[in-house]
């Protein structure tokens, strides 16, 4: 299937995200074999690493906006620390991707020591979307550290919409010889008619058409993105403008007017400004209001997708807001 253009002002790439999301799908049936088999699921050097102050932004807070980063404080003399390292790396195999374990040796990173406020050792935080988060101190009990990670992933998921993605265990270390053709998909025809709807304006059916392809494969990437946007653009064609902006302007504390502005803005490619409003919105108000205008802020983001660095941005500044 061919690559289509896109009329949102070269906001998405349908292509690049069906491309990712086939990559995604491959390392789950991966993932689902191995745990049919018995076999170990993930290669342990992808999800487990050692951290320190120069590579902290990089590793630790940039990778915090893409899956959640459990960071273990530990030091060489320290007994319970032989205990607990272990087993969070085990932990980290386990779960397969859906948190990332890093790994700090307080004696050699004072400053990460001290700003994190570590009153002893070991301890373990989490950064999500770069925001830190204690999680426990000393070498608790598996069954709690899994009621720990469990909330963790699922806050993340919930709270900022980030997941981490599933590794391929056959991925690592390895290159392919020749680049295969790639494979026609058990949805191509569907797909291709749902965008050729979307880009000639037909956005109830390209709607209905995304919507089929995702009652069977309710992950299917391609479809979920193209379903946000066409719902988007629906949402935005019998708007005003011009009255949607005076409105938002003169009732900030309105969230459904910042919402219908912050549509207005996305669809217009004013991408920083939609996450802002939304972020503005979260911040001020509490409860259901509060609620919708995450909700509306999760649902942008995935109109433009995981890797955009706006959507990295937007993450952070959600997570400061709610936190």
């Amino acid at each position: 299937m061919q690559p289509r253009n896109m009329s949102m002002s070269g906001v998405v790439d349908l292509a690049a995200v069906k491309a990712a999301g086939e990559a995604k799908q491959k390392a789950e049936q991966a993932r689902a074999e191995a745990a049919r088999t018995g076999q170990a699921p993930v290669s342990g050097a992808r999800l487990v690493f050692d951290v320190d102050e120069a590579g902290f932004q990089q590793d630790v807070l940039q990778r915090s906006t893409e899956v959640p980063v459990v960071i273990d404080f530990w030091a060489e003399w320290c007994e319970p620390c032989k205990q607990l390292g272990p087993l969070l790396e085990r932990l980290a195999a386990e779960y397969a991707g859906k948190f990332v374990l890093a790994k700090i040796d307080v004696d050699a990173n004072q400053m990460l020591f001290q700003q994190f406020g570590v009153q002893g050792i070991p301890a373990v935080f989490a950064v999500v979307a770069g925001q830190p988060i204690p999680l426990f101190q000393g070498a608790a009990p598996e069954a709690q550290i899994r009621q720990v990670l469990d909330q963790l992933v699922q806050a993340a998921e919930q709270q900022f919409g980030i997941v981490g993605a599933p590794v391929d265990p056959q991925a690592a270390g390895e290159q392919p010889a020749a680049e295969a053709p790639a494979p026609v998909g058990p949805y191509d025809a569907l797909l291709e008619a749902a965008n050729q709807a979307l880009d000639s304006g037909d956005l109830g059916g390209a709607i209905q058409a995304y919507k089929n392809v995702l009652s069977d494969d309710p992950t299917n990437p391609e479809a979920t993105l193209g379903l946000a946007q066409a719902e988007l653009l629906q949402r935005v064609q019998d708007l005003d403008p011009q009255a949607v902006r005076k409105e938002a302007a003169e009732n900030p504390a309105d969230v459904q007017a910042q919402i219908r502005a912050a549509d207005l803005d996305l669809v217009g490619g004013h991408v920083e400004d939609a996450f802002g409003r939304l972020v503005d919105a979260v911040k001020r108000t509490a409860g259901d209001d509060r609620e919708a205008a995450r909700l509306r802020l999760l649902e942008l983001f995935e109109v433009i997708g995981a890797d955009d660095p706006r959507v990295t941005a937007g993450r952070t500044a959600l997570a400061r807001v709610l936190f």
